[in-house]
C-alpha cells in the first residue's frame, strides 16, 4: 500500500491556513496513491499548472512535472500527450485561469475529446493578487477591481464544458476529499477529455465554506443518470454559480466517443511511434 508521505516533496508549503487548495493537494495525492497500488506507475503521470495560487500544487507532489504560463495549461498538456501516448497527464488551473485568459485554449481541448484530464480550482476570485474578480464571481462581488460590486454575471463551466464536447464532466468541492479522490480517479481512467470543476474556498478573500457546505448535493442522491446530455444540462443550470439554490457535485456527464488522439493517428502517425522519435514522424510526412 502506498505511504502518502512517499508523494510529498521538500517544498515548504506556503498556501494560506484554510485555503481549500489543501483539500485539493490532498484528494490528488490519495488518488494517485490508490491508482499506483492498483497497478499504475506513476512515473507515467505528468502534471501541470498554470499561474496563481493553484499552480504551487505542483510543487507538493513527488511526480513529474511542469509549470506552464496563465490560461496555456490545455494546449500544454495536450502537446505532452500527443508526444507522448503513453502518459497520465493532469492539468490544474485556476478559475481565472481557465475561464478568462485560457478559456478558448479549454473549449478546444473539450472539443477535441483529447484524452487529458483538467481540474481547475474554483474559488471565484483572483486570491494570488489579492482579491479581484474573476469569470465566476458572483454578480455585485466586491473586491480589489470591483468596489462597488462586478455588474458582470458569472459563467457556468460545467454547462461551458457540455456545450463544449467533454465526454467526462463533474464538480467537487475541496472540503469533500472522499468524493473528490474519487471523482479524480474516475477521471484519469476515462478514455478521453476529462473535467472538474472543484468549489475551491479561498478562506481569505472569498469563504464561501459555510455556503458549500449547506448547500452541496451529490448527484448519487438524485436518480441522475451521467450518460444523459439533457439531464446533465438540467442538473447543470440548476446553480449558475451565484443563487441561493441547492448545488449538485459529483460526475454530470461520461459517455464514450473517439478521442483526438486516435483520430489523429489514423494513416497520419505511427501507431507504433516512441518518444523522442521524431525522425519516423518527419519521414512519414515529407
Amino acid at each position: 500500500m502506498t505511504k502518502l508521505k512517499e508523494l510529498d516533496t521538500y517544498a515548504q508549503n506556503t498556501w494560506c491556513p484554510g485555503c481549500g487548495n489543501f483539500g485539493i493537494l490532498t484528494a490528488v495525492r490519495k488518488a494517485l496513491g490508490e491508482l499506483r497500488d492498483e497497478g499504475t506507475d506513476l512515473h507515467k503521470f505528468v502534471i501541470a499548472s498554470g499561474i496563481g495560487c493553484h499552480a504551487k500544487i505542483v510543487d507538493y507532489l513527488n511526480v513529474n512535472t511542469f509549470y506552464s504560463i496563465h490560461g496555456r495549461v490545455p494546449p500544454a498538456i495536450s502537446g505532452i500527450k500527443l508526444a507522448n501516448p503513453n502518459l497520465v497527464v493532469i492539468g490544474h488551473a485556476g478559475d481565472g485561469d481557465a475561464y478568462g485568459e485560457g478559456v478558448a485554449h479549454l473549449i478546444f481541448a473539450a472539443k477535441r475529446n483529447i484524452n487529458i484530464n483538467m481540474i481547475i480550482h474554483n474559488n471565484r476570485v483572483y486570491g494570488l493578487t489579492t482579491g479581484q474578480f474573476t469569470p465566476t464571481s458572483p454578480t455585485g462581488f466586491k473586491g480589489r477591481s470591483t468596489p462597488k460590486g462586478s455588474p458582470e454575471e458569472p459563467i457556468n463551466p460545467i454547462e461551458l464544458m457540455l456545450s463544449s464536447g467533454a465526454s467526462f464532466v463533474a464538480r467537487g468541492y475541496a472540503a469533500r476529499t472522499g468524493l473528490l479522490k474519487e471523482l479524480i480517479k474516475a477521471a484519469v481512467k476515462h478514455k478521453g477529455f476529462s473535467f472538474i470543476d472543484v468549489l475551491q474556498p479561498c478562506h481569505t478573500f472569498f469563504n464561501t465554506y459555510d455556503f458549500y457546505n449547506e448547500k452541496t448535493y451529490e448527484l448519487t442522491e438524485e436518480n441522475h443518470d451521467p450518460t444523459s446530455y439533457e439531464q446533465a444540462m438540467v442538473k447543470a443550470r440548476e446553480w449558475p454559480y451565484e443563487t441561493e439554490e441547492k448545488i449538485p457535485i459529483g460526475t454530470f456527464y461520461q459517455v464514450e466517443k473517439p478521442t483526438y488522439e486516435e483520430r489523429l493517428s489514423k494513416g497520419r502517425i505511427p501507431a507504433n511511434m516512441t518518444p523522442g522519435d521524431i525522425k519516423t514522424v518527419l519521414e512519414h510526412h515529407l
